[in-house]
């Protein structure tokens, strides 16, 4: 499945024929620069690396920085791999121009994180119920999480209160509504994980 990195610029909204509002994600999508090719001889599997995004070289370690030199490419930020079916070489780059208008495409990245929240925030619980009847501050409670003497234990996977968000989404068959060549930039109608300026795969 062939792809891009991209960078979440945010969100807008355009009007279709009908004059239906439609909302939708601005993706910064590529120029992405072959950094290594993956071949069934030499890695056991084919791939093509993609670099996106400058980064310095002070911040960049020895390793990576002759990595990125054999591409003849400048030290990039993200590195993702995909499987391309077209031949492509070191340093070769890869555009937007690899979307079209029409087409769906699968899009990934981290959620933004949320810190730990309760089972009301985290799990859409109920709370306890009613405010009435002695419920002084349990609103908001889980309730019971287990049996007493059988199975005398909590299953695993319980829903409970914890961490939420910062985990890896991917939303599928996003419309591509419009491409831009010149800015690199696709429009696909509704949302995509992460904040502003989080970084994205585009897969087709």
């Amino acid at each position: 499945m062939s792809g891009l990195i991209g960078k979440k610029i945010g969100m807008t909204s355009i009007f279709d024929e009908n004059g239906k509002n439609i909302p939708c994600t601005v993706i910064q999508a590529g120029p992405c620069v072959v950094t290594q090719v993956r071949t069934e001889e030499v890695d056991g599997y084919s791939a093509i690396q993609l670099g996106f995004d400058d980064k310095s070289e002070k911040n960049t370690t020895k390793a990576l920085q002759g990595h990125f030199a054999k591409a003849g490419t400048t030290s990039k930020k993200k590195v993702v791999e995909f499987s391309f079916d077209e031949e492509l070489n070191l340093g070769d780059t890869v555009g937007v121009d690899l979307f079209s208008e029409g087409e769906f495409v699968d899009v990934s990245g981290v959620s933004k994180g949320k810190g730990f929240q309760g089972v009301v925030k985290r799990h859409g619980f109920a709370g306890v119920g009613q405010a009435t009847h002695g419920q002084h501050n349990r609103l908001r409670a889980p309730g019971s999480i287990g049996a007493a003497s059988y199975p005398a234990r909590v299953f695993k996977g319980m829903r409970m209160a914890g961490r939420m968000g910062g985990d890896t989404v991917k939303v599928q068959n996003l419309r591509v509504l419009k491409v831009v060549a010149d800015k690199n930039l696709i429009v696909v109608k509704g949302c995509v994980p992460g904040a502003k300026n989080s970084y994205l795969t585009i897969e087709k």
